[in-house]
């Protein structure tokens, strides 16, 4: 498996991905979840120009992308997402390895991201990879407007926010 930087004629394939990792919050009942719309190309490319998209590649192409934003000091995930045929083959764990490594060669404090609190492998999977939740009151302001703005989008399923010191 290999990470690296997305190259811009591969932008085009990486909603598609999203969009195929999600199928399985239907399973979960969020099928609100399941059907939002991914990342348009536009705003993954603005990704690749700050040096903040990577893409995992097997065979032919990507199989799962990692796109991150410095916010508060801090690397944000925007959006991890991984094909669920290449689910469950660590790819997600070393996307974000890949992330903290950045994180740490910009000099951020960290990797932040948000995710849902209930969901197996949203929280605690992070959880798991050594990501903790960052208490209401210890929110930086830029990943609280995040959260709550998640929180509208998705009323109903609780959100955190989490962060991993690098």
């Amino acid at each position: 498996m290999l990470i690296r930087a997305a190259r811009a004629e591969e932008l085009a394939v990486l909603p598609e991905v999203e969009r195929r990792s999600g199928w399985c919050f239907a399973e979960v009942g969020m099928a609100r979840v399941a059907s939002d719309a991914p990342l348009p190309v536009e705003v993954l490319a603005g990704f690749r120009e700050s040096g903040s998209l990577w893409v995992a590649v097997q065979g032919p192409g990507p199989v799962a992308f990692l796109a991150a934003e410095v916010l508060d000091g801090a690397l944000h995930v925007a959006q991890v997402s991984v094909d669920p045929g290449w689910a469950r083959r660590r790819i997600g764990a070393v996307l974000l390895a890949h992330a903290g490594a950045r994180a740490v060669r910009r000099g951020c404090a960290g990797v932040s991201l948000t995710t849902f609190r209930e969901v197996p492998w949203n929280a605690p999977y992070y959880a798991r990879l050594g990501f903790r939740v960052v208490p209401e009151g210890a929110l930086s302001p830029g990943l609280a407007a995040r959260l709550d703005a998640e929180r509208s989008v998705f009323p109903g399923w609780p959100r955190v926010a989490m962060c991993r010191p690098w």
